[in-house]
């Protein structure tokens, strides 16, 4: 079971007992109606959406940590899903008038749910604000789940070319792309292992975000190489951009898990800038073939 739904399992079972108590209510109170009376244009129309709100309700959980937000969330689709539920089963079962718990849930379930998912929302919206501005450099003005990548939490180089796109045309922004690598990268994976390797990629990819502009766009482009876009950087300023990370990584204390042992860590760096004429793809492959002059060279690299 996925670790933050066991966090919700109360919940879960909280809104399978009320609805298991109006199932039960409605066969005890309710009478059974003949099949021919059942409309299944109905019974297909509002079953399949309380269906429907209780795998939202299920995804919700399993993405959400506990908090304020996920209760409201969880109160609001929970009535609504009951009232579903509800209608559904007046479809199978008749009810006198003097059933008033059953318009209740029905009719005032609905109502209330509607009103705490909204306000959840709410702070739903709010909490997303918090969130993108903590995601800035990792993905600007795009969104894609599936460019994201599993090791540090960045997109992929599909992110950095829909960023190249946005105001490409435009001759008078200038670019620059920096393409980072660790030194040695391979024998240090064969020497501590694939976890520490993931942890190496994962920290460092931290220490390079925190000297980034609130502008800049970290990508990964391969497992051990990742791609920074610089808007509006002239050559000069992506150089002194890339030594501050270069350096910032020098200084960096990773540690071996078992041992403690700190771990010296360089950092190969090719920076490319867009000249007037160049396509997108022209600054990726300049990118390339600084990184592989830096690779070769003395660390740092600069194509134009």
């Amino acid at each position: 079971m996925n670790s933050l739904l066991t966090l919700h399992t109360r919940k879960l079972l909280f809104i399978s007992l009320l609805a298991g108590m109006v199932f039960g209510a409605s066969m005890l109170f309710g009478e059974t109606k003949v099949i021919a009376d059942v409309n299944w244009l109905d019974v297909l129309g509002e079953g399949g959406s309380a269906l429907a709100i209780a795998v939202w309700l299920v995804m919700i959980l399993r993405s959400r940590p506990a908090g304020r937000v996920t209760n409201l969330l969880t109160l609001g689709l929970g009535f609504i899903f009951l009232a579903m539920w509800q209608d559904t089963l007046d479809e199978f079962f008749a009810f006198s008038a003097s059933q008033i718990w059953e318009n209740i849930i029905e009719s005032g379930f609905f109502p209330m749910g509607l009103a705490l998912l909204t306000y959840g929302l709410w702070h739903w919206h709010k909490e997303q604000l918090s969130i993108r501005s903590q995601l800035l450099k990792r993905e600007q003005c795009f969104r894609d789940h599936l460019w994201i990548d599993n090791i540090g939490q960045v997109a992929g180089i599909d992110q950095v070319r829909a960023a190249l796109l946005k105001n490409w045309h435009d001759s008078n922004i200038s670019r620059a792309l920096v393409f980072a690598e660790i030194h040695n990268f391979s024998a240090f994976e064969r020497r501590y292992g694939f976890r520490e390797a993931e942890r190496l990629l994962r920290e460092s990819g931290e220490i390079i975000m925190l000297n980034l502009r609130q502008h800049d766009l970290m990508c990964r482009f391969a497992r051990d190489r990742l791609v920074i876009l610089l808007p509006s950087t002239n050559p000069d300023q992506a150089m002194l951009i890339a030594k501050d990370i270069q350096s910032a990584i020098q200084h960096f204390a990773f540690r071996e898990s078992s041992s403690n042992e700190r771990i010296h860590i360089e950092l190969r760096i090719g920076v490319a800038v867009r000249q007037l004429g160049d396509l997108p793809e022209d600054l990726i492959e300049k990118g390339h073939r600084a990184i592989e002059s830096a690779s070769s060279g003395n660390g740092l690299s600069l194509v134009s």
